[in-house]
């Protein structure tokens, strides 16, 4: 590999989802430039809190913001509109440890899945995943054994897995981190910057060396032809 992306992720995060969907859509083309892509959890609210940062629905002129924002979002990467639903924001803390222990014993395709899962039901389908029964119906869903679905839960308060994504949040923090999605980025120079958010992507290319095409404006004329 002659890079590498690390993306800080909390399913509390829309912007994280979308960093997620729109990473896995370019897998192929970054893997064919030897970019390799992986996905942390972390706990957003740690990550709040030992930054300093505020989170946007707090901030009554972000929060106005973040409704326009959202639809945008949704229509660009190509979801269905976010509803926020009225249990939000959730103590993310339970799924993302159990994401934690299924990217430890599951295949990667299976731990991301879920992880996209997890917004979903929460913004496309108003559950609420950070409680333990809903939590192991998404689990159920994605064809985990009610056996699995016992250890994953069970792991969610085991010392090991609260270390780690407690580890993990101190980790992204170390970085830098004041939100989610919090990217660490290494290119073939073996250089190494941060960056933020779901629509920094192009700065992101630029800085790996990478071909692409930016958006443009079509001239009103060539758009008839």
């Amino acid at each position: 590999m002659t890079g590498k992306i690390d993306a800080y992720i909390d399913c509390v995060s829309p912007y994280s989802y979308y960093a997620a969907l729109y990473l896995r859509r370019n897998r192929k083309a970054l893997e064919s430039h030897g970019i390799e892509v992986e996905f942390h959890p972390i706990f957003l609210g740690g990550v709040n809190v030992g930054s300093g940062n505020k989170p946007p629905w707090t901030l009554p002129a972000k929060a106005a913001y973040g409704k326009f924002d959202s639809q945008r979002a949704c229509k660009y990467f190509g979801v269905p509109p976010i509803r926020t639903p009225d249990f939000f924001p959730i103590l993310s803390i339970m799924p993302q440890r159990c994401l934690i222990y299924i990217k430890k014993h599951y295949p990667r395709e299976k731990y991301e899945r879920t992880f996209l899962s997890l917004s979903e039901w929460m913004y496309h389908q108003n559950i609420d995943v950070s409680k333990p029964e809903k939590l192991a119906e998404l689990l159920k869903s994605h064809d985990f054994t009610t056996e699995d679905i016992e250890k994953i839960l069970a792991a969610a308060s085991s010392p090991e897995y609260k270390q780690a994504l407690t580890a993990n949040t101190q980790k992204a923090l170390d970085l830098g981190a004041y939100g989610a999605p919090w990217f660490w980025v290494r290119n073939a120079q073996g250089q190494e910057e941060p960056f933020f958010g779901s629509d920094r992507f192009a700065f992101m290319w630029q800085y790996l060396g990478l071909p692409f095409q930016d958006i443009s404006i079509i001239e009103k004329e060539k758009a008839k032809l």
